[in-house]
């Protein structure tokens, strides 16, 4: 069932239940971070390896000191500088967190979203809610109630419906490795943000298994139709316009039906791209076709992470 009533996801998350929860990146399937039975749904319905960990979600920064040990200072500073908002921070967990939560890591993911309808819910609860992307595991992350509701409705009680996502790609993720900032995951607030704040940032590569933060996976946000990444004018000679979608950051492509491309934004704006981005993969995926050819876009700002979800959108091709 999609609905806005605050008082039926607050009750069925104190039961142990499922609801799908709005936020500004994408939608998230969540269940009480504190409840084991709870959170092992999520890995069920998603069929979500359990080695990879889920993302804490809390209304107000003071809440993680429930179940973090210690904050390091530029965490504690990008806290106060960008929360709520699209960033992760990777912290040590105490005791009191499930470990399988983190999939067993001593570090738990936990970010503030920055969206009033699941803020108010948070406010509502006593405990924080795990949650990763509310969609199949591995396929395109749900930035709409109406994407959760086509791929997860009969096994999930609640989507809570709060409007598209307004930046829709997931958050960025930043931990320490010897105290060296690291980006584990390029998301939604950008490095170079980052880097004017904390200074300069390590990149994490992917991981193929056991990822030490959510998100991490080289194969990940796919469509079912194969998708393949490059210069769009270059690989198009070897497929059949017909039978072939384009996602291009500009401009349509000449030789190819016009319903069957999706441009990310004409003006070049790399937030507009990233809000379409997602949607743009689902609509191509429900059409008739045999391959999706996806043109990077320019590597700056939310253009990392554009790209990022590209690349690993194509992992699985040969």
């Amino acid at each position: 069932m999609i609905g806005k009533d605050l008082q039926v996801a607050k009750s069925l998350l104190e039961k142990g239940e499922l609801v799908a929860i709005p936020t500004e990146t994408v939608y998230g399937l969540a269940a009480n971070a504190y409840n084991e039975k709870a959170v092992s749904e999520i890995y069920r319905v998603k069929n979500r390896p359990s080695f990879d960990p889920l993302i804490v979600h809390i209304g107000r920064w003071e809440q993680v000191n429930e179940f973090v040990r210690e904050i390091p200072a530029p965490a504690q500073k990008l806290a106060t500088l960008f929360m709520p908002g699209p960033l992760t921070l990777l912290l040590p967990k105490n005791e009191r967190l499930p470990d399988i939560v983190t999939a067993g890591s001593p570090q738990v993911a936990v970010r503030i979203p920055n969206h009033l309808l699941t803020q108010e819910l948070l406010h509502l609860l006593d405990f924080p809610l795990a949650a990763p992307s509310a969609n199949p595991f591995g396929y395109i992350s749900p930035t709409t109630a109406q994407h959760v509701a086509d791929q997860l409705e009969e096994r999930v009680p609640y989507i809570l419906d709060g409007g598209p996502c307004i930046i829709g790609i997931e958050s960025t993720i930043l931990g320490f490795e010897d105290g060296i900032p690291t980006v584990y995951r390029k998301g939604g607030l950008t490095i170079e943000m980052i880097e004017a704040e904390i200074g300069p940032v390590a990149l994490k590569p992917y991981s193929t298994s056991h990822p030490q933060a959510p998100g991490m996976l080289q194969s990940h946000y796919a469509p079912r139709i194969p998708l393949k990444t490059g210069i769009v004018r270059e690989l198009l000679p070897g497929f059949d316009p017909n039978r072939t979608g384009l996602l291009v950051f500009r401009h349509l492509v000449p030789g190819v039906p016009a319903a069957h491309q999706v441009v990310l934004s004409e003006n070049g704006d790399f937030a507009e791209a990233a809000r379409n981005l997602f949607a743009g993969m689902r609509y191509l995926d429900g059409l008739d076709l045999e391959i999706i050819l996806a043109e990077p876009v320019p590597e700056m700002g939310l253009g990392r992470a554009i790209n990022d979800r590209l690349k690993r959108a194509a992992a699985q091709e040969g």
